[in-house]
């Protein structure tokens, strides 16, 4: 059962990781999971995360502290416990981030992770259905829809009220330009959630030198001398310990990584001590710069059906369902995200600082406390949503005890900074100039989220404060730099400190791409596997 390379978690990055490093044949490697088997029916039908969103089957149903920048309300926090990790339960968008903000991480100190390193790797990874020029690639092992076929009718009218709203029309933003507005592409492939686990894990698996453990939960990393040696698991409910030969690799997200550091004993020295855990290195940094992107929808009751008309009637589900099991068309082979974009909220920004998100959709989110399901709005609905991409607040994560079993001490400190709730406000009247804009704001009957009695800022903040919530893109909380005074892993993604251990997920992001952080996860994941090749000849 030892192996050269174990990797805790086989999400976005890990998967990766396994393909990566067993490709050649020289190493056996160990992929370790706390969660299951992907092979679920909703997780594979691409619309079906609606069903995952509360499920603990496949979700670890994280909530943060109650958070004073959302009105004091804990949020729900949703991350993948299973093969694939948060890329078999995502809305599925595709989206690599802007190039600046890979240069932003070379900036500081990380040689070897700018815009001209990157770029590379992502189109290595990639198969576009548009085809492979400059930006995109073609041929690589992850299929990614161009998401052309069977969009809500309303979807060009979103964009055309886009345009008039002064956005540009933009066919691809993963390419030259990220600003504008368009459709966004997927990964679905044949009708098909298009994971991590289905792209890259479960190729590795046909491989003699790959082994995959699941329900298999990594209680902490054994270190003697200053380095890792192998993982304490539970297994069917015993302890065992397993050996790495070579290193061990950390693959599970910006919660389950630090956490894991901190139980391992590498951690905020204070922390580990309250809670009975030697101290084998003080590192305050280790979940410490928790960056996420919050956002709310604007909601809207139209003149015209929507999916909500389809989605929520029995006879509708049933229409929709033989045309995805006879054709593996229509709206459940898709995201509900259609259509989205990317703005600027003043004049001067060097870069979009917001992201958008078209759903020809509306729901309730449920808040905490309240029944936990999601189902389409009983009237023809339509949301327009939008998140930050660069927050300037901070949070943390911290282990609450040092049972491994017992989830850490989450606090968000959404819009804890004046910057943020800024540009929210000014984000937030932008939506409303796209609404007011034909051909859209022609086939609107209402606004109903948040109605527009909520017309001054003061009105505005409080409702976004009330609202919004995490759009599930964790990072930083193990982040890359040169110098541990105010990082976690060096550019080749070592523990400062510790010899033989990595980490190699979206906690090592030295700063939030102005993006989904799937994309960015998967080609860390790579590339992290290319450096510890090159480590290890």
């Amino acid at each position: 059962m030892d192996a050269d390379f174990i990797i805790v978690g086989a999400g976005s990055a890990g998967s990766v990781l396994a393909e990566r490093l067993s490709a050649d044949g020289r190493f056996r490697v160990l992929v370790i999971e706390a969660g299951g088997t992907d092979r679920r029916f909703y997780v594979q039908l691409p619309l079906g995360y609606g069903k995952l969103f509360y499920d603990p089957a496949v979700n670890w149903l994280y909530k943060t502290e109650p958070d004073p920048g959302l009105a004091n309300q804990r949020d729900h926090w949703p991350r993948g416990k299973l093969l694939g990790g948060s890329s078999s339960i995502n809305a599925m968008v595709y989206i690599r981030g802007h190039r600046d903000d890979y240069e932003d991480w070379k900036a500081l100190g990380n040689t070897g992770w700018g815009w001209d390193d990157v770029l590379p790797a992502y189109k290595v990874i990639e198969d576009n259905e548009a085809g492979g020029n400059a930006w995109r690639g073609k041929g690589g092992p992850l299929f990614i829809s161009a998401n052309r076929k069977d969009l809500h009718p309303m979807v060009k009218d979103y964009v055309a009220s886009c345009v008039a709203a002064g956005l540009p029309y933009n066919p691809d933003f993963n390419g030259a330009e990220q600003d504008g507005t368009g459709t966004y592409q997927l990964t679905v492939k044949g009708g098909r959630r298009n994971s991590a686990a289905r792209a890259f894990l479960r190729p590795a698996m046909r491989r003699k030198n790959v082994e995959v453990m699941t329900n298999t939960m990594v209680t902490r990393v054994l270190i003697e001398d200053n380095r890792a040696t192998g993982v304490e698991v539970i297994r069917v409910g015993k302890r065992q310990i397993i050996r790495a030969r070579a290193e061990v690799i950390l693959a599970g997200g910006a919660i389950n990584s630090p956490q894991l550091l901190q139980l391992s004993g590498i951690g905020p020295g204070a922390l580990l001590r309250e809670h009975g855990i030697d101290v084998l290195r003080d590192n305050p940094n280790v979940g410490d710069h928790l960056n996420d992107h919050h956002g709310l929808n604007y909601t809207y009751k139209m003149k015209v059906p929507t999916l909500n008309d389809m989605l929520r009637p029995w006879w509708g589900k049933l229409k929709v369902g033989m045309e995805y099991v006879l054709l593996g068309r229509g709206p459940l082979s898709l995201s509900i995200n259609h259509g989205g974009g990317f703005f600027r909220t003043r004049p001067g920004l060097q870069r979009p600082n917001m992201q958008l998100y078209f759903q020809a959709f509306s729901t309730l989110i449920p808040r905490d406390g309240e029944r936990p399901i999601l189902n389409p709005d009983p009237f023809s609905g339509m949301s327009i949503g939008l998140s930050n991409c660069r927050p300037t607040s901070r949070g943390t994560i911290r282990i609450a005890s040092n049972d491994p079993l017992a989830h850490p001490v989450i606090r968000a400190n959404a819009y804890s900074t004046n910057h943020d709730v800024e540009e929210m406000l000014e984000a937030v009247k932008f939506v409303r100039k796209i609404a007011a804009q034909d051909p859209i704001r022609s086939l609107i009957e209402e606004e109903l989220r948040p109605g527009p009695a909520c017309n001054t800022d003061e009105a505005m903040i409080a409702d976004f404060r009330a609202r919004s919530g995490t759009v599930y893109h964790p990072s930083c909380t193990c982040r890359m730099g040169p110098s541990e005074a105010d990082t976690v892993v060096n550019p080749r993604l070592k523990v400062h400190g510790i010899e033989s251990l990595r980490v190699c997920d979206a906690s090592v992001f030295p700063t939030l791409i102005g993006g989904n952080t799937n994309a960015p996860s998967m080609m860390v994941g790579w590339k992290g596997a290319e450096i510890i090749l090159a480590d290890n000849r």
